[in-house]
Protein backbone atom coordinates (compact mmCIF):
# COMPACT_ATOMS: atom_id res chain seq x y z
CA UNK A 1 0.00 0.00 0.00
CA UNK A 2 1.11 3.77 -0.90
CA UNK A 3 -0.08 6.63 0.24
CA UNK A 4 0.24 10.58 -1.87
CA UNK A 5 1.14 12.75 0.39
CA UNK A 6 0.95 15.41 -2.34
CA UNK A 7 -1.87 17.74 -1.66
CA UNK A 8 -4.51 17.11 -4.56
CA UNK A 9 -7.17 19.61 -6.03
CA UNK A 10 -9.55 19.58 -3.10
CA UNK A 11 -6.80 20.18 -0.88
CA UNK A 12 -5.12 23.00 -2.81
CA UNK A 13 -8.82 25.07 -2.88
CA UNK A 14 -9.16 24.71 0.72
CA UNK A 15 -5.67 26.12 1.53
CA UNK A 16 -6.40 29.11 -0.92
CA UNK A 17 -9.84 29.43 0.61
CA UNK A 18 -8.17 29.88 3.89
CA UNK A 19 -5.58 31.65 2.45
CA UNK A 20 -8.22 34.42 1.26
CA UNK A 21 -10.39 34.68 5.07
CA UNK A 22 -7.18 34.59 6.67
CA UNK A 23 -5.92 37.55 4.97
CA UNK A 24 -8.79 39.30 5.43
CA UNK A 25 -8.99 39.19 8.26
CA UNK A 26 -5.34 40.23 8.81
CA UNK A 27 -6.08 43.24 6.73
CA UNK A 28 -7.81 44.99 9.77
CA UNK A 29 -4.13 44.78 11.40
CA UNK A 30 -4.01 48.18 8.70
CA UNK A 31 -6.40 49.92 10.18
CA UNK A 32 -6.76 51.55 13.73
CA UNK A 33 -5.69 51.09 16.68
CA UNK A 34 -3.08 48.91 15.18
CA UNK A 35 -1.75 51.70 12.11
CA UNK A 36 0.25 48.71 10.18
CA UNK A 37 -0.79 50.29 7.36
CA UNK A 38 1.46 48.17 4.70
CA UNK A 39 -0.47 45.58 5.94
CA UNK A 40 -3.92 46.12 3.59
CA UNK A 41 -0.85 46.33 0.54
CA UNK A 42 0.26 42.83 1.23
CA UNK A 43 -2.89 41.11 1.79
CA UNK A 44 -5.35 42.68 -1.31
CA UNK A 45 -1.35 41.45 -3.02
CA UNK A 46 -2.58 38.03 -1.76
CA UNK A 47 -6.11 38.29 -2.60
CA UNK A 48 -4.82 39.32 -6.23
CA UNK A 49 -2.86 36.55 -6.07
CA UNK A 50 -5.67 34.14 -5.90
CA UNK A 51 -7.75 36.09 -8.54
CA UNK A 52 -4.54 35.37 -11.07
CA UNK A 53 -4.55 31.79 -10.55
CA UNK A 54 -8.36 31.31 -10.32
CA UNK A 55 -9.71 28.83 -13.23
CA UNK A 56 -12.85 31.00 -13.67
CA UNK A 57 -14.67 34.11 -12.15
CA UNK A 58 -16.63 32.21 -10.44
CA UNK A 59 -13.69 30.96 -8.31
CA UNK A 60 -12.14 34.35 -7.76
CA UNK A 61 -15.57 35.67 -6.60
CA UNK A 62 -15.68 32.94 -4.01
CA UNK A 63 -12.15 33.97 -2.97
CA UNK A 64 -13.17 37.60 -3.16
CA UNK A 65 -16.63 36.57 -1.29
CA UNK A 66 -14.30 34.79 1.61
CA UNK A 67 -11.78 37.51 1.91
CA UNK A 68 -13.88 39.68 2.38
CA UNK A 69 -16.11 37.48 5.13
CA UNK A 70 -12.73 37.17 7.03
CA UNK A 71 -12.27 41.33 6.35
CA UNK A 72 -15.28 42.13 7.88
CA UNK A 73 -15.99 39.80 10.71
CA UNK A 74 -12.44 40.95 12.19
CA UNK A 75 -13.16 44.31 11.48
CA UNK A 76 -17.00 45.55 11.91
CA UNK A 77 -18.17 42.32 14.57
CA UNK A 78 -18.81 45.20 16.82
CA UNK A 79 -22.57 45.23 15.32
CA UNK A 80 -22.79 42.32 17.74
CA UNK A 81 -22.59 44.37 20.84
CA UNK A 82 -24.96 47.05 19.65
CA UNK A 83 -27.50 44.31 18.86
CA UNK A 84 -27.00 42.25 21.55
CA UNK A 85 -25.71 44.29 24.37
CA UNK A 86 -27.40 47.45 23.97
CA UNK A 87 -30.09 46.92 21.47
CA UNK A 88 -31.66 43.89 23.89
CA UNK A 89 -31.55 41.25 20.99
CA UNK A 90 -31.34 37.54 22.11
CA UNK A 91 -27.02 36.07 21.45
CA UNK A 92 -28.11 33.51 19.05
CA UNK A 93 -30.13 36.20 17.01
CA UNK A 94 -27.62 38.66 17.43
CA UNK A 95 -25.25 36.31 16.14
CA UNK A 96 -26.12 34.92 13.15
CA UNK A 97 -27.70 39.28 12.77
CA UNK A 98 -23.82 39.99 12.39
CA UNK A 99 -22.49 37.20 10.75
CA UNK A 100 -25.39 37.58 8.13
CA UNK A 101 -24.33 41.44 7.75
CA UNK A 102 -20.80 40.59 7.18
CA UNK A 103 -22.18 38.17 4.81
CA UNK A 104 -23.24 41.17 2.78
CA UNK A 105 -20.61 43.30 3.07
CA UNK A 106 -18.24 40.43 1.35
CA UNK A 107 -20.24 40.41 -1.58
CA UNK A 108 -18.68 43.57 -2.62
CA UNK A 109 -15.15 42.16 -2.70
CA UNK A 110 -17.01 39.17 -4.50
CA UNK A 111 -18.18 40.90 -7.37
CA UNK A 112 -14.51 42.96 -7.86
CA UNK A 113 -13.20 39.22 -7.79
CA UNK A 114 -15.66 38.14 -10.66
CA UNK A 115 -15.11 41.37 -12.72
CA UNK A 116 -11.32 40.25 -12.59
CA UNK A 117 -11.61 36.93 -13.53
CA UNK A 118 -14.53 37.84 -16.40
CA UNK A 119 -12.25 41.00 -18.32
CA UNK A 120 -8.32 40.21 -17.14
CA UNK A 121 -6.52 40.40 -20.42
CA UNK A 122 -3.11 38.84 -19.14
CA UNK A 123 -1.03 42.08 -19.46
CA UNK A 124 0.53 43.69 -16.34
CA UNK A 125 -0.40 46.42 -15.94
CA UNK A 126 -4.00 46.24 -17.61
CA UNK A 127 -4.78 43.65 -15.41
CA UNK A 128 -3.37 45.82 -12.30
CA UNK A 129 -5.23 48.79 -13.20
CA UNK A 130 -8.32 46.08 -13.66
CA UNK A 131 -7.88 45.13 -10.19
CA UNK A 132 -8.42 49.08 -8.66
CA UNK A 133 -10.79 49.97 -10.56
CA UNK A 134 -12.74 46.74 -9.74
CA UNK A 135 -12.52 47.02 -5.86
CA UNK A 136 -13.01 50.31 -6.10
CA UNK A 137 -15.89 50.46 -7.78
CA UNK A 138 -17.23 47.89 -5.47
CA UNK A 139 -16.23 49.91 -2.56
CA UNK A 140 -17.95 52.77 -3.73
CA UNK A 141 -21.39 50.63 -4.49
CA UNK A 142 -21.18 49.36 -0.90
CA UNK A 143 -21.11 52.80 0.51
CA UNK A 144 -23.97 53.88 -1.68
CA UNK A 145 -26.45 50.90 -1.93
CA UNK A 146 -29.25 51.19 0.85
CA UNK A 147 -27.88 54.30 2.01
CA UNK A 148 -24.43 52.34 2.30
CA UNK A 149 -21.84 51.73 4.71
CA UNK A 150 -18.42 52.17 3.80
CA UNK A 151 -16.67 51.91 6.99
CA UNK A 152 -13.45 49.96 6.73
CA UNK A 153 -13.22 51.58 2.99
CA UNK A 154 -9.29 50.26 2.35
CA UNK A 155 -8.10 53.98 1.84
CA UNK A 156 -8.33 54.66 5.31
CA UNK A 157 -5.67 52.37 6.27
CA UNK A 158 -3.64 54.96 4.62
CA UNK A 159 -3.75 58.03 6.86
CA UNK A 160 0.00 59.12 7.96
CA UNK A 161 2.35 58.42 8.05
CA UNK A 162 1.24 56.27 4.98
CA UNK A 163 2.89 58.45 1.90
CA UNK A 164 -0.44 57.32 -0.01
CA UNK A 165 -2.02 59.84 2.53
CA UNK A 166 -1.22 62.95 -0.06
CA UNK A 167 -4.00 61.53 -2.29
CA UNK A 168 -6.78 62.22 -0.22
CA UNK A 169 -7.32 65.66 -0.96
CA UNK A 170 -7.03 65.41 -4.57
CA UNK A 171 -9.60 62.07 -4.54
CA UNK A 172 -10.54 61.05 -1.23
CA UNK A 173 -10.82 57.92 0.12
CA UNK A 174 -11.79 56.04 -2.60
CA UNK A 175 -8.80 57.56 -4.34
CA UNK A 176 -6.59 56.31 -1.85
CA UNK A 177 -8.16 53.17 -2.19
CA UNK A 178 -7.54 52.87 -5.76
CA UNK A 179 -3.95 53.52 -5.49
CA UNK A 180 -3.60 50.75 -2.65
CA UNK A 181 -5.14 48.15 -5.43
CA UNK A 182 -3.23 49.57 -7.59
CA UNK A 183 0.09 48.95 -5.65
CA UNK A 184 -1.22 45.89 -4.43
CA UNK A 185 -1.95 44.11 -8.00
CA UNK A 186 1.42 45.13 -8.90
CA UNK A 187 3.00 43.25 -6.26
CA UNK A 188 0.93 40.55 -6.90
CA UNK A 189 2.44 40.43 -10.40
CA UNK A 190 6.30 40.54 -9.71
CA UNK A 191 5.30 37.53 -7.37
CA UNK A 192 3.74 35.63 -10.00
CA UNK A 193 6.54 36.69 -12.71
CA UNK A 194 9.87 37.76 -11.41
CA UNK A 195 11.28 38.95 -14.38
CA UNK A 196 8.36 42.15 -14.29
CA UNK A 197 10.03 43.10 -10.91
CA UNK A 198 11.50 45.96 -11.80
CA UNK A 199 8.29 47.51 -13.74
CA UNK A 200 6.56 46.50 -10.88
CA UNK A 201 8.69 48.08 -8.47
CA UNK A 202 9.38 51.78 -10.41
CA UNK A 203 5.23 51.16 -10.54
CA UNK A 204 4.90 51.45 -6.87
CA UNK A 205 7.47 53.75 -6.50
CA UNK A 206 5.70 56.26 -8.63
CA UNK A 207 2.52 55.96 -7.00
CA UNK A 208 4.33 56.30 -3.39
CA UNK A 209 6.33 59.32 -4.81
CA UNK A 210 3.18 61.56 -6.50
CA UNK A 211 1.21 60.76 -2.96
CA UNK A 212 4.39 62.18 -0.93
CA UNK A 213 4.87 65.03 -2.98
CA UNK A 214 0.82 66.22 -2.84
CA UNK A 215 1.34 65.47 0.67
CA UNK A 216 3.53 68.59 0.44
CA UNK A 217 0.87 70.86 -0.80
CA UNK A 218 -0.99 73.28 1.36
CA UNK A 219 -3.90 73.09 -0.16
CA UNK A 220 -6.04 75.53 2.61
CA UNK A 221 -4.88 78.01 4.99
CA UNK A 222 -5.28 79.32 8.13
CA UNK A 223 -7.67 81.94 8.54
CA UNK A 224 -8.97 84.00 11.70
CA UNK A 225 -7.62 84.02 14.97
CA UNK A 226 -7.04 80.44 17.05
CA UNK A 227 -9.83 79.68 19.41
CA UNK A 228 -10.58 78.22 22.92
CA UNK A 229 -12.53 74.78 22.63
CA UNK A 230 -13.84 72.54 25.24
CA UNK A 231 -14.85 68.75 24.49
CA UNK A 232 -16.77 67.30 27.10
CA UNK A 233 -16.62 63.61 27.19
CA UNK A 234 -19.43 62.23 29.65
CA UNK A 235 -18.77 58.68 29.60
CA UNK A 236 -22.49 57.95 30.81
CA UNK A 237 -22.95 54.43 29.98
CA UNK A 238 -25.69 53.22 27.32
CA UNK A 239 -27.46 51.04 29.05
CA UNK A 240 -28.09 53.51 31.91
CA UNK A 241 -28.41 56.63 29.72
CA UNK A 242 -31.91 56.03 29.21
CA UNK A 243 -33.67 55.31 32.57
CA UNK A 244 -35.25 58.30 34.00
CA UNK A 245 -33.29 57.52 37.53
CA UNK A 246 -30.41 58.47 35.85
CA UNK A 247 -31.26 61.65 34.08
CA UNK A 248 -30.28 64.45 36.83
CA UNK A 249 -27.03 62.77 37.03
CA UNK A 250 -26.13 62.89 33.28
CA UNK A 251 -27.31 67.02 33.31
CA UNK A 252 -25.18 67.19 36.17
CA UNK A 253 -22.29 65.49 34.45
CA UNK A 254 -21.94 68.19 31.83
CA UNK A 255 -22.13 71.22 33.14
CA UNK A 256 -20.00 70.09 35.41
CA UNK A 257 -17.41 69.28 32.72
CA UNK A 258 -18.39 72.48 31.04
CA UNK A 259 -18.16 74.75 34.09
CA UNK A 260 -14.72 73.40 35.39
CA UNK A 261 -13.32 73.66 31.68
CA UNK A 262 -14.85 77.12 30.00
CA UNK A 263 -13.57 78.09 26.59
CA UNK A 264 -14.96 80.19 23.62
CA UNK A 265 -16.39 76.79 22.38
CA UNK A 266 -17.97 74.29 24.31
CA UNK A 267 -18.99 71.03 22.63
CA UNK A 268 -21.19 68.40 23.81
CA UNK A 269 -21.51 65.17 22.00
CA UNK A 270 -24.63 63.22 20.43
CA UNK A 271 -27.81 63.16 22.07
CA UNK A 272 -26.08 64.24 25.32
CA UNK A 273 -28.22 64.80 27.33
CA UNK A 274 -32.10 62.22 27.49
CA UNK A 275 -33.97 64.82 27.19
CA UNK A 276 -35.82 66.72 24.21
CA UNK A 277 -34.69 69.81 23.69
CA UNK A 278 -37.84 71.54 24.15
CA UNK A 279 -38.12 69.66 27.57
CA UNK A 280 -34.60 70.66 28.97
CA UNK A 281 -34.71 73.44 32.07
CA UNK A 282 -34.21 76.99 30.68
CA UNK A 283 -32.23 77.64 33.71
CA UNK A 284 -29.97 74.78 32.55
CA UNK A 285 -29.24 76.09 29.34
CA UNK A 286 -28.53 79.21 30.98
CA UNK A 287 -25.87 78.00 32.96
CA UNK A 288 -23.92 76.04 30.23
CA UNK A 289 -23.96 79.26 28.05
CA UNK A 290 -22.32 80.86 30.56
CA UNK A 291 -19.92 78.07 30.55
CA UNK A 292 -18.91 79.28 27.26
CA UNK A 293 -16.37 82.02 28.21
CA UNK A 294 -18.51 83.75 30.69
CA UNK A 295 -21.58 84.01 28.29
CA UNK A 296 -18.84 85.62 25.80
CA UNK A 297 -18.98 82.22 23.41
CA UNK A 298 -20.89 79.51 22.09
CA UNK A 299 -21.92 76.03 23.05
CA UNK A 300 -22.66 73.09 20.53
CA UNK A 301 -25.59 71.10 22.58
CA UNK A 302 -26.05 67.51 20.68
CA UNK A 303 -29.84 67.39 21.66
CA UNK A 304 -33.11 65.13 20.06
CA UNK A 305 -35.57 67.77 18.70
CA UNK A 306 -39.16 67.79 17.30
CA UNK A 307 -41.29 69.82 15.40
CA UNK A 308 -45.00 70.76 15.19
CA UNK A 309 -45.45 67.42 13.03
CA UNK A 310 -44.41 65.25 16.01
CA UNK A 311 -41.33 64.48 14.11
CA UNK A 312 -38.08 64.05 15.97
CA UNK A 313 -34.24 64.91 14.89
CA UNK A 314 -30.99 63.99 15.87
CA UNK A 315 -29.91 67.48 16.00
CA UNK A 316 -26.96 69.80 17.25
CA UNK A 317 -28.36 73.35 18.88
CA UNK A 318 -25.94 76.23 18.72
CA UNK A 319 -26.90 78.64 21.29
CA UNK A 320 -24.87 81.38 23.36
CA UNK A 321 -23.21 84.38 22.44
CA UNK A 322 -24.74 83.50 18.78
CA UNK A 323 -28.35 83.82 17.97
CA UNK A 324 -29.74 80.17 18.50
CA UNK A 325 -29.09 77.60 15.25
CA UNK A 326 -29.60 74.02 14.85
CA UNK A 327 -28.29 71.14 12.56
CA UNK A 328 -29.84 68.11 11.98
CA UNK A 329 -28.81 64.95 10.55
CA UNK A 330 -29.33 64.13 7.78
CA UNK A 331 -27.74 60.43 7.00
CA UNK A 332 -29.37 57.81 9.76
CA UNK A 333 -28.35 54.77 11.13
CA UNK A 334 -30.66 51.80 9.29
CA UNK A 335 -32.17 50.26 11.99
CA UNK A 336 -30.47 52.05 14.76
CA UNK A 337 -32.57 55.49 13.84
CA UNK A 338 -35.24 54.51 11.40
CA UNK A 339 -36.36 51.13 10.14
CA UNK A 340 -36.90 50.84 6.67
CA UNK A 341 -40.33 50.15 5.90
CA UNK A 342 -39.75 46.27 4.80
CA UNK A 343 -38.30 45.23 8.28
CA UNK A 344 -40.68 46.78 10.82
CA UNK A 345 -41.03 43.48 12.15
CA UNK A 346 -37.17 43.86 13.35
CA UNK A 347 -38.66 46.30 16.13
CA UNK A 348 -39.78 43.63 18.17
CA UNK A 349 -36.45 42.04 18.65
CA UNK A 350 -34.47 45.25 19.39
CA UNK A 351 -34.96 47.49 22.34
CA UNK A 352 -33.54 50.83 20.55
CA UNK A 353 -34.77 54.43 21.94
CA UNK A 354 -35.17 57.06 19.88
CA UNK A 355 -34.92 55.00 16.86
CA UNK A 356 -37.70 56.80 14.62
CA UNK A 357 -35.45 59.60 13.95
CA UNK A 358 -36.32 61.91 10.48
CA UNK A 359 -34.12 63.29 8.37
CA UNK A 360 -32.62 66.39 8.32
CA UNK A 361 -33.26 68.53 5.15
CA UNK A 362 -30.44 67.42 2.67
CA UNK A 363 -29.02 71.59 2.31
CA UNK A 364 -28.60 73.27 5.60
CA UNK A 365 -26.46 76.19 6.47
CA UNK A 366 -23.49 76.30 8.23
CA UNK A 367 -23.68 77.14 12.14
CA UNK A 368 -21.98 80.63 13.17
CA UNK A 369 -20.39 79.99 16.23
CA UNK A 370 -17.14 81.75 18.31
CA UNK A 371 -16.26 83.07 14.91
CA UNK A 372 -16.02 80.32 12.98
CA UNK A 373 -18.43 79.33 10.58
CA UNK A 374 -19.53 75.34 11.77
CA UNK A 375 -19.92 72.19 9.22
CA UNK A 376 -21.43 70.12 11.84
CA UNK A 377 -21.75 66.13 11.07
CA UNK A 378 -23.01 63.85 13.73
CA UNK A 379 -21.89 60.37 14.59
CA UNK A 380 -22.30 57.85 11.20
CA UNK A 381 -22.81 60.99 8.77
CA UNK A 382 -18.73 61.70 8.39
CA UNK A 383 -18.54 57.99 6.65
CA UNK A 384 -20.00 60.04 3.90
CA UNK A 385 -16.89 62.47 2.31
CA UNK A 386 -19.06 63.53 -0.56
CA UNK A 387 -22.02 64.43 1.87
CA UNK A 388 -19.61 66.70 3.92
CA UNK A 389 -17.92 68.44 1.40
CA UNK A 390 -21.73 70.43 0.90
CA UNK A 391 -20.87 72.65 3.94
CA UNK A 392 -17.65 73.73 1.67
CA UNK A 393 -15.83 75.87 0.90
CA UNK A 394 -18.16 78.14 3.44
CA UNK A 395 -17.34 76.46 6.62
CA UNK A 396 -13.66 77.18 8.72
CA UNK A 397 -14.13 74.06 10.65
CA UNK A 398 -15.55 70.56 10.98
CA UNK A 399 -17.57 69.05 14.19
CA UNK A 400 -18.51 65.77 14.79
CA UNK A 401 -20.95 64.94 17.93
CA UNK A 402 -20.98 61.04 18.41
CA UNK A 403 -22.36 58.35 20.93
CA UNK A 404 -20.67 55.23 20.07
CA UNK A 405 -21.34 53.85 23.53
CA UNK A 406 -23.32 51.43 21.35
CA UNK A 407 -20.73 49.74 20.17
CA UNK A 408 -18.48 49.28 23.74
CA UNK A 409 -15.27 48.98 24.10
CA UNK A 410 -14.20 47.85 20.86
CA UNK A 411 -12.84 48.58 17.86
CA UNK A 412 -15.47 50.53 16.66
CA UNK A 413 -13.58 54.17 18.46
CA UNK A 414 -10.48 53.75 16.76
CA UNK A 415 -11.92 53.20 13.71
CA UNK A 416 -14.02 55.52 13.64
CA UNK A 417 -11.22 58.43 14.98
CA UNK A 418 -9.82 57.47 12.02
CA UNK A 419 -12.25 57.56 9.46
CA UNK A 420 -12.82 61.85 10.89
CA UNK A 421 -8.67 62.02 10.05
CA UNK A 422 -9.30 60.88 6.57
CA UNK A 423 -12.39 63.34 6.26
CA UNK A 424 -9.99 66.23 7.69
CA UNK A 425 -7.06 65.30 4.77
CA UNK A 426 -9.80 65.41 1.92
CA UNK A 427 -11.56 68.74 2.92
CA UNK A 428 -7.70 70.63 3.96
CA UNK A 429 -9.96 71.26 7.65
CA UNK A 430 -9.81 70.58 11.45
CA UNK A 431 -12.28 68.27 12.97
CA UNK A 432 -13.33 68.59 16.62
CA UNK A 433 -14.62 65.41 18.05
CA UNK A 434 -17.08 65.37 21.26
CA UNK A 435 -17.72 61.89 22.11
CA UNK A 436 -19.77 60.23 25.09
CA UNK A 437 -17.47 57.68 26.04
CA UNK A 438 -14.71 58.00 23.33
CA UNK A 439 -12.63 58.95 20.88
CA UNK A 440 -13.29 62.50 22.29
CA UNK A 441 -10.36 64.25 19.69
CA UNK A 442 -8.67 67.55 17.56
CA UNK A 443 -7.55 66.58 14.31
CA UNK A 444 -5.28 68.95 12.85
CA UNK A 445 -6.00 69.76 9.05
CA UNK A 446 -3.44 67.72 7.89
CA UNK A 447 -5.31 64.49 9.61
CA UNK A 448 -3.12 64.12 11.91
CA UNK A 449 -4.48 63.93 16.10
CA UNK A 450 -3.67 67.06 18.01
CA UNK A 451 -5.03 65.35 21.34
CA UNK A 452 -7.40 62.74 22.62
CA UNK A 453 -8.99 61.87 25.50
CA UNK A 454 -8.90 58.22 27.21
CA UNK A 455 -11.84 56.62 25.80
CA UNK A 456 -14.26 55.56 28.46
CA UNK A 457 -12.85 58.29 30.98
CA UNK A 458 -15.08 61.35 32.43
CA UNK A 459 -13.60 64.17 31.36
CA UNK A 460 -12.70 67.42 28.88
CA UNK A 461 -10.15 67.81 26.12
CA UNK A 462 -8.99 71.36 26.21
CA UNK A 463 -7.17 73.18 23.55
CA UNK A 464 -6.99 75.49 20.75
CA UNK A 465 -7.97 75.45 17.26
CA UNK A 466 -7.75 78.12 14.16
CA UNK A 467 -9.94 77.98 11.23
CA UNK A 468 -8.96 77.33 7.62
CA UNK A 469 -10.37 78.08 4.14
CA UNK A 470 -9.77 77.22 1.02
CA UNK A 471 -10.64 74.56 -1.46
CA UNK A 472 -9.26 70.86 -2.26
CA UNK A 473 -9.85 69.19 -5.67
CA UNK A 474 -11.79 67.18 -3.36
CA UNK A 475 -14.15 69.62 -2.24
CA UNK A 476 -14.84 70.71 -5.75
CA UNK A 477 -14.87 67.01 -7.53
CA UNK A 478 -16.03 64.85 -4.90
CA UNK A 479 -15.92 61.34 -5.52
CA UNK A 480 -16.73 61.87 -9.22
CA UNK A 481 -13.50 61.50 -10.91
CA UNK A 482 -12.29 58.36 -9.35
CA UNK A 483 -15.68 56.62 -9.68
CA UNK A 484 -15.51 58.15 -13.45
CA UNK A 485 -12.16 56.29 -13.70
CA UNK A 486 -13.23 52.70 -12.04
CA UNK A 487 -16.25 52.52 -14.53
CA UNK A 488 -14.08 53.78 -17.47
CA UNK A 489 -11.70 51.16 -16.65
CA UNK A 490 -14.36 48.42 -16.29
CA UNK A 491 -16.03 49.43 -19.26
CA UNK A 492 -12.18 49.55 -21.46
CA UNK A 493 -11.65 46.13 -19.87
CA UNK A 494 -15.06 45.10 -21.41
CA UNK A 495 -14.67 46.02 -25.03
CA UNK A 496 -11.46 45.20 -25.27
CA UNK A 497 -12.22 41.53 -24.03
CA UNK A 498 -14.95 41.63 -26.71
CA UNK A 499 -13.14 42.50 -29.28
CA UNK A 500 -10.59 39.60 -28.47
CA UNK A 501 -13.07 37.26 -28.84
CA UNK A 502 -14.41 38.71 -32.23
CA UNK A 503 -10.96 38.36 -33.28
CA UNK A 504 -10.64 34.72 -32.03
CA UNK A 505 -14.66 33.86 -33.58
CA UNK A 506 -13.14 35.09 -37.04
CA UNK A 507 -9.71 33.60 -37.26
CA UNK A 508 -11.49 30.37 -36.51
CA UNK A 509 -11.09 27.79 -39.29
CA UNK A 510 -13.94 26.90 -41.31
CA UNK A 511 -15.49 23.94 -40.85
CA UNK A 512 -17.48 22.53 -43.76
Amino acid sequence: MTFNLRPGAGSRDRLQLLAASGAGAATVLGFAPFGLFPVPLLTVALLIGLWQGAASPRRAARSGFLFGLGYFLAGVSWVYVSLHQFGGMAAPLAAIATVLFCAYLALFPALAGWLYGRLRAGHWLADALLAAAAWTGAEWLRGWLFTGFPWLALGYAQTPPSPLAGLAPLAGVFGVGFASVLIAALIATAWQARRRLPWSAAAIAAVAALGFALGRVEWTRPVGEPLEVSLLQGNIEQSLKWKPERLRQSMDAYLRLAQAHPARLVVLPETALPLLFDQVPPDYLQALRQAADGGRGDVLLGSVMRDGSERYYNSAVGLGASPVQTYSKRHLVPFGEFTPPAFQWTLALLHIPMSNFSRGAPEQPVLELAGQRVAVNICYEDLFGEEIIRALPEATLLVNLSNTAWFGDSLAQPQHLQIARMRSLETGRPMLRATNTGMTAMVGARGEVAAVLEPFTEGALTGTVTGYSGTTPFVRWGNGPVVALSLGGLLGAALRRRRERRTTANSAPCRW
